[in-house]
């Protein structure tokens, strides 16, 4: 499924649709672990000896891209670890479960639904004002957390049924701070921070906490990590579990804020777990963004009807503001609200400045593309032209006992199927040894790109 980044044709003037165009050497992690080394170089004797892991995903897929045949074994909602082919029972498996009993829109769509919290006995925060709309918001979506928490310990079962939950490790996380408003989509300590557990099956680092920054660039590099392998060095992220974690922790994690749905922004932020410096790179726009979507909640209605008639404090007006400082520095350990900008208190001008230069510097090193327009990136990743680029065809080509499979587009990654023995695209590394008249076909996607045609060939 592709990410559909824009969705208001008429008023920017962008395509209806369109990928991003990463650097050719960017792959999507899983095909990585998919990779991985098999048991017997450069040979394919049938798939119970295939290499690397099984992959899948259920079923969320919002990479703004679509992602190439090589990533995933399975993608949909019925996408499970149990799926594996029977002929490798042990066959190692990355599995992906998203629940979606928690996102922003299960609000308003389980409305109807019973709760399992007392909307009497919530704690509102001082960006809301303490309504009876906003509590049943609020109390909903603690009910859905707690709804979650039961689909969690389903799949916990699972393993646990399969004999499996004493060989895997599971990662538990969310995507971003809740989803209500004013914290999702925010770029601010509420909108980023996001819980993370890991269950080790031994019980290593059983009841601990760990205190360094982590980035969620890090969990491509420490899922590879864990599973032996080491990251590609064009990764951004930096392993902190696993073979190849680092033993330099982190002393800044940053993030970004562009368009969002139709309307546009540009802010960026970097945060050493004590202050969090914020640049506003559009100071003449408002912090609130008017989204169609997020106008479905009910809380959010209620907050722009009060708004208007004036009955707003000061503190819940601050995300009504007419612009936007061009710098914002809280200190989050005494300001967890983030309620008061410190950027001009003579005090804090130290770490302004540290964080300030640390901004700039991320900004060189990865090569921010934030302020070049839209249309002008598409033309960049289209060379000019008014349709993605297509990935070139595979070239198949016997030499010997094996199969070589090229593809002239710079990055693409190429899948193969044997006829008769794989149902998924495998990917393709090296040549293949394959056996006298069996069928081999193979295709290529560059991410960005449009996928190739397939090719195949008969092996003499």
């Amino acid at each position: 499924m592709r990410t559909m980044l824009n969705t208001y044709p008429q008023k920017t003037g962008l395509p209806t649709s369109y990928a991003i165009v990463p650097p050719p050497q960017v792959r999507a992690f899983p095909e990585y672990l998919r990779a991985a080394t098999e048991p017997v170089p450069h040979r394919r004797t049938g798939r119970s000896d295939a290499p690397g892991y099984y992959t899948t995903n259920n079923d969320k897929t919002d990479y703004q891209f679509d992602a190439p045949p090589t990533v995933w074994d399975e993608v949909s909602n019925k996408a499970h670890w149990r799926n594996r082919p029977q002929v490798s029972p042990e066959k190692p498996f990355f599995a992906v479960f998203n629940s979606v009993i928690t996102h922003e829109s299960q609000v308003w769509m389980r409305a109807n639904k019973p709760l399992r919290v007392d909307p009497a006995t919530i704690k509102v925060p001082p960006i809301y004002p303490d309504t009876k709309t906003v509590r049943q918001d609020m109390a909903r979506f603690y009910t859905n957390i707690s709804e979650m928490d039961d689909v969690v310990g389903d799949l916990l079962k699972q393993l646990e049924a399969d004999g499996l939950l004493d060989k895997t490790i599971i990662f538990f996380w969310s995507d971003h701070g809740d989803g209500l408003p004013f914290v999702k989509r925010e770029i601010t300590d509420r909108g980023l921070r996001v819980p993370l557990i890991v269950r080790f099956p031994d019980g290593k680092f059983k009841g601990t906490t760990r205190q360094e920054l982590i980035s969620m660039i890090d969990l491509a590099p420490t899922v590879l990590s864990l599973a032996n392998i080491q990251a590609p060095k064009h990764m951004q992220g930096q392993a902190f579990l696993g073979k190849y974690a680092s033993q330099t922790p982190r002393k800044y994690v940053f993030a970004a804020r562009d368009r969002l749905d139709s309307e546009y922004d540009r802010v960026r932020s970097v945060h050493d777990g004590h202050y969090q410096y914020i640049r506003n790179f559009r100071p003449d726009l408002p912090p609130y963004m008017n989204l169609e979507y997020r106008l479905q909640q009910p809380m959010m209605k209620e907050m722009l009807q009060m708004r208007d008639a004036g009955q707003l404090n000061a503190v819940q007006m601050q995300w009504f503001r007419p612009n936007k400082p061009a710098e914002e520095l809280y200190d989050v350990q005494k300001d967890p609200y983030q309620l008061t900008n410190i950027a001009d208190q003579p005090q804090v001008t130290v770490h302004l400045k540290r964080l300030r230069n640390q901004m700039d510097k991320w900004l060189v090193e990865t090569k921010d593309l934030g302020g070049t327009p839209e249309k002008d990136l598409i033309r960049q990743w289209w060379s000019g032209q008014n349709s993605p680029p297509i990935t070139a065809n595979p070239v198949v080509r016997q030499q010997g006992n094996n199969i070589v499979l090229q593809c002239p587009t710079e990055g693409a990654s190429i899948g193969y199927k044997i006829a008769g023995k794989d149902t998924a695209w495998q990917v393709y590394q090296h040549p293949i040894q394959v056996n006298k008249g069996e069928e081999i076909t193979a295709v290529a996607m560059r991410i960005g790109y449009l996928k190739s045609a397939e090719a195949s060939l008969v092996v003499n």
